[in-house]
């Protein structure tokens, strides 16, 4: 669960209008907020983790990074993270959280606290993150496409707005598997793209290499 394609596009795709403040909730080895910070060369980025062995890795790749002086890790989650920080607020907030909604649990204590979450658990990130986006901030979410449906009803009780989806397919003609999804507070009218990962087995497609070309060496 190092480097995963769900966190590569998010922190590729993830878009933001100069932002000084970006939160990673879930950072894992921190892979999205490095990227982040590639890109956002102003921001100053949070990022929380509540798996001690994910968060000791996070650390140690913040701390070899060229953006070391720009990332701060927090091995908590996001609810004991907002506890110490009540007041904080963000331009982004980016997660690649737990997506298994009342599905079997996977073997293994870790692989279940990162795969698996009831519904109450997506209730109460989208609660905290509209207490704690800035006016003009927003949420970057990537998730399968029944939790989405799920995380876009709560969303509209806590007054944030479907702004943008991506639609995420491993060839052109499968149905999506994912939908990355921006959540603000202005209600607009949404945007909609598809993002197509291979053109063939084992062949990647264009579109996918362009997004990523700026991260990893393979393109």
């Amino acid at each position: 669960m190092k480097i995963n394609t769900d966190g590569v596009l998010l922190g590729a795709l993830a878009d933001a209008d100069k932002p000084l403040s970006i939160l990673d909730i879930g950072t894992g080895t921190g892979v999205i907020a490095l990227m982040l910070a590639q890109r956002f060369t102003d921001a100053q980025i949070d990022a929380a983790e509540i798996d001690e062995s994910a968060a000791k890795t996070a650390g140690s790749n913040f701390k070899n990074s060229p953006f070391a002086d720009r990332l701060t890790l927090f091995p908590v989650g996001f609810e004991d993270f907002f506890a110490g920080h009540p007041d904080k607020k963000y331009d982004r907030i980016v997660s690649n959280p737990p997506f298994y909604i009342n599905s079997l649990q996977s073997p293994g204590v870790k692989k279940n606290l990162a795969k698996h979450a009831g519904e109450g658990f997506f209730e109460e990130l989208i609660k905290t993150v509209s207490n704690h986006l800035t006016e003009n901030g927003t949420c970057w979410l990537v998730l399968p496409i029944d939790t989405a449906e799920v995380v876009k009803a709560f969303a509209v009780q806590h007054q944030l707005h479907l702004q943008k989806v991506i639609k995420v397919y491993s060839f052109k003609n499968d149905e999506p598997h994912r939908e990355i999804l921006a959540l603000g507070f202005y209600a607009i009218e949404s945007d909609e793209e598809r993002l197509v990962i291979y053109d063939e087995p084992k062949v990647y497609s264009r579109q996918y290499q362009e997004v990523l070309k700026g991260f990893l060496t393979i393109f």
